[in-house]
């Protein structure tokens, strides 16, 4: 079942051998088992993903493909978690990583009044970062564990499901089978 839902989404590899903007990459990125499905390439890039979803980078679809790349893991799996922190979804997630890291270094939360500016970069980001990135690291190591660990029990539990299922069907068979 995970299989199959994850593969919906996948591009197949004659898709990915299609598109010419991927050849300027090198062969590297049609290996098969970056595009392989199966519960370590899924489970690891759930958490290179959901780590790099984390890191208050640009670029982070190109950090997560690297390291996808570096650990042999589901690229496109991985490349698109990173969409977890989007501008709907990056203020209250970096505020949530923010606080925690307060928590941790024992600095009160400021009031943030975050704006994208130069100024704003050079002051106001200069008074959080410790907590900031601290609490950044925390999170994107705990959510990436945590979808790892999840996502490796699912695919477990599902393989278990189906071979109990198959083995009724044999019995069931057997039984029925009169020779």
């Amino acid at each position: 079942m995970p299989k199959k839902i994850l593969k919906r989404f996948v591009p197949s590899p004659g898709r990915i051998r299609s598109i010419k903007a991927l050849g300027v990459l090198g062969d590297w990125v049609y290996a098969s088992n970056l595009w392989h499905l199966n519960r370590y390439s899924a489970s690891m890039a759930f958490f290179v993903g959901l780590v790099v979803a984390f890191m208050p980078v640009p670029g982070q679809t190109l950090v997560a493909a690297v390291l996808a790349v570096w650990v042999r893991c589901n690229l496109p799996l991985a490349v698109s978690l990173v969409f977890v922190t989007n501008p709907v979804t990056m203020a209250p997630i970096f505020f949530m990583a923010y606080e925690i890291g307060a928590l941790i270094v024992d600095v009160p939360v400021q009031e943030v009044q975050m704006e994208l500016s130069f100024h704003w970069l050079t002051n106001g980001l200069a008074a959080i970062w410790k907590p900031f990135l601290l609490g950044c690291l925390l999170c994107g190591l705990f959510f990436g564990s945590l979808g790892y660990v999840v996502i490796s029990l699912l695919w477990r539990w599902h393989v278990v499901r189906q071979w109990q299922a198959r083995k009724r069907i044999r019995a069931a068979r057997k039984l029925s089978d009169p020779g």
